[in-house]
């Protein structure tokens, strides 16, 4: 079947309805037609709210169009009108691209809240008004090549609006008269004369980053309305200004008059009022309610992350999990975590040393909530199904952890992923370096083949040379390199020919090889990945290991102990001057004997797949915040391919680069997931509390924490605001899909903040409410 349909506005020189035309173009776009071209004859809301069942995007050519062409237009919409449309054009646009090469006329991109309007020559009066912002989706734009009405961007709430002036240089205003009236948010771009604009405003210098803006966009906004030779005239970037709205206090800035001019002027008889009522001298009572309170409350569940989720880099929500086991519900409480992590159980619950319970508020009372044990109550969760529902495809360049979780968040969302692995098997340096008495290697196969049953296909041997990444960068819509560090740092020393690298070390123990080593074995480097040598140094026959560092060893204090526990001694500070046949020699003239001397001082990545051009002075791929190449916006970086850190930061850069790139495709700006931030502990009310005995926190099953997290920042249900309340003005609504919320009627609250004090998890606020009182 084509992909392009036409539809004709009349029918044997019979105009056909509005209906009768929105009726046919309905039934193409359920037929699966995508490009629809519509020669009308002034009918209303072509090119409205729709979408393929498919996900593919729908385009629509339209000429001779009525009212509100494209009102409501979805994202992956694009409308092209040829020549002129009439008033209404992008009203209340949610998101569809559309495209007018002539004139616009009235109330253009009304109520726009997302998506982009592009007008190939003038908009009538009131255009741009009401636009808005909401920050879940890119802001709408609205571009102008000439000039608009009087009136524009009234109420105008968020937004880019840019209004060239193109051939208006003679005009009094490119903004007609009284526009921005009411303006309280967004910009707009303005070159030529501007008069009569609103108090409510703004008229300034723009800067570096506005100009930026602009020397970018306006070469695509003249393609689009096919004018690019009006690009050298609009070029000139002290013809542009920009208009902004005066912020809250600048608007409403007034001096209070005093008590007696107050009294004289205004209210008492014979005041300015006086020939219309006379004053009663009420006076305000004490205590009230609505506008007169001075404080109110709010609240804001969720709005604070919780100390274990902010210190999270996976950024999973431990006391969402909780909740959910509280309330019962085992099955969604153990796949919540499936939803941040392929590896719940590997990773959390077995080799992550636990971020999260490092601020813990139950620390406070006693010990910090066991939620490393949590993640292993995940192991056996099978596989989701995942059917194909994109068309993009990408390529996962390794299978360590950030890759493996990208791949995985990206087959969630249904995209088609490949994994390419030089290694025959998959898993990186979870397979390959950690020792298996830390991490079982049957609860790592699960989770590996966890993700390939959800229909992620795996190509290992499959080392990726320059030609091949070029090859793969024209057969993907993105690739994602995951390659880790796998390069062992070596000291420039006398003797360093003689060190065994701690990675290729751990790497043959884990392939189930014996490495030669001797009796006596000195270990440079003490952080994690000096404790697993010096683990897997014992475990083959070592009988003294010593690990030596210049500063205080940066492994943590569980594995130190570990391996202190088999007999190791550590020292610090040691700087190496040499390796000899007799051991290691310091600077300060000791020597360490030892028959073996391994190095785990850090590793690096190599990116010899990688043109020079993508590589900054230090060998690095150019990376922006969102971890996606200077230089190819297809290619992004995950794991310690950016920067050395745990496993818990490799899966949180996978799942991080997953969601950008589905952003990416579906044509949004791109996030750099700053969290919430987190809860401030005076709010988390710890007297409800009592300390457990530490010998039974131990024996307390994980999935029985339930009673010893202080759920900070996420309501429990427990309806103490409700009962405490001393006006009844708190209730609890239930609502359709389960969830429930708490609300405070303005109308009996008095704002004792009782709420606030009472709740046990910090979730009402008290709000100052002194402005409204002074406007009432």
């Amino acid at each position: 079947m084509a992909d392009l349909i036409k539809i004709n506005g009349l029918d044997n020189e019979r105009r056909k309805s509005t209906q009768e035309l929105l009726l046919e173009i309905n039934e193409a776009v359920e037929k699966c037609f995508t490009e629809i071209s519509v020669y009308a004859c002034g009918q209303h809301d072509i090119g409205g709210p729709l979408w393929n069942k498919h996900g593919r995007p729908l385009k629509f050519y339209v000429k001779n169009p009525g009212q509100r062409v494209g009102s409501m237009g979805m994202q992956g919409t694009t409308i092209i009108v040829e020549g002129s449309a009439t008033a209404d054009t992008g009203w209340l646009n949610a998101g569809a691209e559309i495209i007018v090469k002539g004139n616009s006329g009235d109330t253009t991109a009304h109520c726009a809240a997302t998506g982009k309007i592009y007008i190939g020559g003038s908009a009538g009066a009131r255009s741009g008004a009401l636009m808005k912002y909401d920050p879940k989706f890119s802001p709408p734009e609205f571009w102008v090549l000439k000039n608009t009405g009087s009136f524009s961007f009234e109420f105008m709430g968020g937004g880019i609006a840019v209004v060239c002036g193109y051939g208006c240089e003679d005009m009094e205003s490119v903004l007609g008269y009284r526009s921005c009236v009411g303006m309280v948010g967004g910009v707009i771009y303005v070159r030529g004369n501007v008069k009569d604009l609103s108090d409510d405003v703004w008229l300034m210098d723009i800067d570096e980053e506005d100009w930026r803006f602009l020397d970018t966009n306006l070469p695509v906004f003249l393609k689009k309305i096919q004018r690019p030779g009006a690009l050298g005239k609009l070029l000139k970037r002290e013809e542009w200004k920009k208009i902004v709205p005066k912020s809250h206090e600048e608007r409403n800035k007034h001096d209070l008059p005093s008590l007696r001019d107050f009294r004289l002027n205004k209210w008492v008889e014979g005041g300015i009022f006086g020939d219309m009522l006379d004053d009663d001298f009420k006076v305000a009572k004490f205590v009230e309610t609505g506008d007169l309170r001075l404080k109110y409350p709010e609240w804001r569940n969720a709005n604070y992350s919780a100390p274990c989720e902010y210190n999270c880099p996976t950024y999973i929500p431990t006391q969402k999990r909780i909740s959910l086991l509280r309330q019962g519900k085992i099955k969604e409480a153990l796949e919540l975590v499936l939803d941040y992590s392929p590896f719940p159980a590997s990773v959390c619950g077995q080799v992550c040393p636990n971020l999260c319970m490092d601020d813990c508020s139950r620390r406070y009372i006693d010990i910090p909530v066991n939620i490393g044990e949590l993640g292993l109550l995940s192991k056996d969760i099978p596989a989701k199904r995942c059917e194909t529902t994109k068309l993009e495809k990408v390529a996962i360049v390794g299978s360590g952890a950030s890759g493996l979780a990208a791949a995985y968040q990206l087959r969630l969302m249904g995209y088609e992923v490949d994994i390419y692995e030089q290694d025959d098997k998959l898993g990186g340096k979870l397979r390959q370096v950690i020792p298996v008495e830390r991490l079982n290697r049957e609860i790592l196969e699960f989770e590996i083949k966890r993700i390939l049953d959800m229909g992620v296909k795996a190509f290992v041997n499959s080392k990726i040379d320059k030609d091949k990444m070029k090859s793969l960068l024209k057969e993907y819509d993105a690739v994602v390199l995951a390659i880790g560090a796998h390069n062992p740092v070596v000291l420039p020393v006398e003797g360093h020919e003689k060190l065994i690298k701690g990675l290729d070390f751990l790497k043959s123990i884990n392939k189930g090889e014996i490495p030669k080593i001797g009796e006596r074995v000195v270990v440079i480097g003490a952080g994690n990945a000096g404790m697993d040598v010096v683990l897997s140094a014992y475990k083959i026959g070592a009988k003294k290991v010593t690990a030596i560092d210049i500063q205080k060893p940066a492994a943590f204090d569980k594995e130190i102990e570990h391996a202190k526990s088999l007999g190791a001694e550590i020292i610090w500070p040691c700087y190496t001057e040499k390796i000899t046949d007799e051991g290691l020699v310091l600077k300060d003239g000791r020597v360490i004997p030892a028959d073996t001397v391994i190095i785990s001082i850090g590793d690096r990545p190599e990116f010899v797949m990688l043109d020079k051009e993508y590589l900054d002075e230090r060998g690095k791929v150019r990376i922006n915040e969102y971890y996606q190449s200077e230089i190819e916006p297809k290619l992004f970086v995950a794991g310690d391919a950016i920067k050395l850190g745990l496993f818990t930061h490799a899966l949180g850069d996978g799942r991080k680069v997953a969601l950008n790139i589905d952003r990416m495709f579906k044509g949004l700006p791109l996030s750099n997931f700053a969290k919430a931030p987190m809860i401030p502990q005076d709010r988390v009310k710890k007297e409800y509390y009592q300390a457990f005995n530490l010998s039974k926190v131990g024996e307390i099953p994980p999935e029985e924490e339930t009673k010893r997290c202080m759920s900070c920042g996420f309501c429990r249900d427990c309806e103490l605001c409700m009962e405490s309340c001393p006006e009844q003005a708190i209730s609890r609504v239930q609502k359709d899909d389960g969830k429930f919320e708490y609300i405070s009627n303005p109308n009996k609250c008095i704002g004792c903040g009782i709420c606030a004090g009472i709740c046990p998890c910090g979730i009402w606020e008290m709000i100052d409410n002194t402005m409204k009182y002074l406007e009432s």
